[in-house]
């Protein structure tokens, strides 16, 4: 009859439960219907001075494909599944993961388990007047308990949706350390192309250069130049020759954040990366979409929404305290003082009980908690709408930064091959006696200068493609190493 009124009071409070606290609604955030970039393309001219609009962008999640090279892709392949930083990200969601399901657990009975064997001996102040052997006794009891809180209020299913928002949340931030390690990956990658480019321009000029003074020490032999234009040659020589040990080295600097991006030791990645190669070439599309795409898109955003949802739950685990909790307890077991009757019919035991536990004296307290709770909320609000602004932020700046380096490419290519066809044409001034040296140095300065700006241009050209991907949130494939372990979770 205990049993049966229990069930039908716990079946009673079961029916009538409810879920204190705000349910999470995902906030308006207004966003324009596009990039202003995208919308007002800026327009350059080309080789033959017409007008031309920028190629249209496309948001390739694999995106470092579109650079055609066939290095960059293993280079990339090899950080997402050996980069430590996404290790450590990996563990931050699998410790979240394991925190949501041991918040799981709190929904079901907590069943123990126990046995215990004693001898005891009362002394002679404690039985007075009892022989020493009758003071002795031995007891044996085994037992199964079982605890389980009625959540009647929804303190633990709110702290179960907290969990399930906070595992979410942690799998955002690994896509979100994905998109930055194969941001950095490709741009650190391109930065080597372009160096080893402005690096081979140096050495190039410098052999022009030497050659130009061979030549004018040849005039100075035959008594037909002077040692100023020995000195004027041999000075800029010099100072091109300078340049080639800062470009060297940062040449070496980039191999080696390289290989530490994809798991290995500095010096690891040097043998395949120090032969030059050209600078990947662009992808032909690339399209940013919308801003309300890139709002899906962005796994920050994702992350800072579900760390809102997160509080918003934790709100109602806090408010649960205003009210009562109840517990259902229960224990079947058996108790002898022989070993041998422990599981006979007279010895069993049982025990069921619900117990109330209210604090209403600390209602203080629990309203400062919930105050708390509510700060921590539109804390979180104010941090996931400022995310949005900073992402939109973040594309019109790629947006603006990318199509006005490919603008500048354009002018800077054809001072480079100006450049290059100036100096040949004062040398032969120079060699037939129609100008003087001083034309000769000019013309190739001016010419290192212009490949040099040529090649730097066109890295930022492709540094500036992968930061518009980043941003757009393209660095990270449905089917990568990292979230195939997620899925598997």
């Amino acid at each position: 009859m205990v049993m049966r009124t229990l069930s039908i009071a716990v079946a009673t409070a079961l029916l009538a439960a409810c879920t204190v606290g705000p349910d999470y609604v995902r906030p308006d955030v207004a966003v324009p219907g596009q990039f202003v970039q995208a919308a007002q393309p800026a327009v350059a001219a080309g080789n033959d001075g017409a007008e031309h609009a920028p190629a249209v962008f496309s948001s390739d999640p694999a995106f470092w494909r579109g650079f055609d090279d066939p290095q960059l892709t293993q280079l990339v392949e090899q950080a997402l599944a050996a980069n430590h930083d996404l290790r450590i990200a990996l563990s931050h969601y699998d410790r979240a993961n394991a925190l949501l399901r041991g918040a799981k657990f709190d929904r079901l009975p907590t069943i123990t388990a126990s046995a215990e064997a004693s001898d005891a001996r009362a002394s002679a102040d404690q039985a007075p007047g009892v022989a020493r052997d009758d003071r002795d006794g031995k007891s044996y009891s085994a037992g199964i308990g079982a605890t389980w809180e009625l959540d009647l209020f929804g303190r633990i299913r709110r702290n179960v949706e907290a969990q399930r928002a906070e595992t979410a949340a942690s799998a955002a931030d690994l896509e979100a350390a994905q998109v930055a390690i194969v941001g950095e990956v490709a741009r650190t990658y391109v930065e080597l192309r372009g160096l080893q480019e402005r690096l081979r321009v140096a050495h190039e000029n410098a052999d022009n250069q030497r050659e130009t003074l061979r030549l004018v020490d040849a005039r100075l032999d035959a008594g037909r130049g002077t040692e100023f234009d020995t000195a004027r040659a041999r000075a800029q020589l010099e100072t091109t020759s300078s340049r080639i040990p800062a470009l060297e080295a940062q040449v070496a600097f980039d191999m080696h954040r390289l290989a530490v991006l994809v798991g290995r030791t500095p010096d690891a990645l040097i043998a395949d990366l120090q032969a030059q190669k050209p600078l990947p070439t662009l992808p032909a599309k690339l399209d940013a979409g919308t801003p309300g795409e890139l709002l899906r898109r962005r796994p920050d955003i994702a992350a800072a929404e579900q760390r809102l949802h997160a509080s918003t739950a934790r709100i109602g685990v806090a408010t649960a305290d205003l009210f009562p909790r109840f517990t259902l307890g229960g224990l079947i077991g058996s108790q002898a003082i022989d070993s041998s009757a422990l599981f006979e019919r007279g010895s069993e035991t049982r025990l069921v009980a619900l117990g109330i536990d209210w604090s209403f004296l600390d209602i203080g307290r629990v309203r400062a908690r919930i105050a708390a709770s509510d700060a921590d909320a539109a804390g979180e609000l104010a941090r996931y709408q400022q995310t949005v602004l900073l992402a939109l932020e973040d594309t019109e700046n790629a947006l603006v930064r990318y199509a006005r380096a490919r603008s500048e490419d354009e002018h800077l290519e054809r001072a480079a091959v100006d450049s290059a066809r100036a100096a040949q044409l004062a040398r032969v001034r120079f060699d037939a006696g129609a100008a003087d040296l001083l034309e000769v140095l000019d013309a190739e300065r001016t010419q290192l200068q212009s490949q040099d700006a040529f090649a730097d241009g066109r890295t930022r050209s492709a540094t500036g493609a992968v930061s518009l991907y980043v941003a757009l949130a393209g660095g990270w494939p449905e089917a990568l190493p990292m979230r195939e372990s997620i899925g598997r979770r």
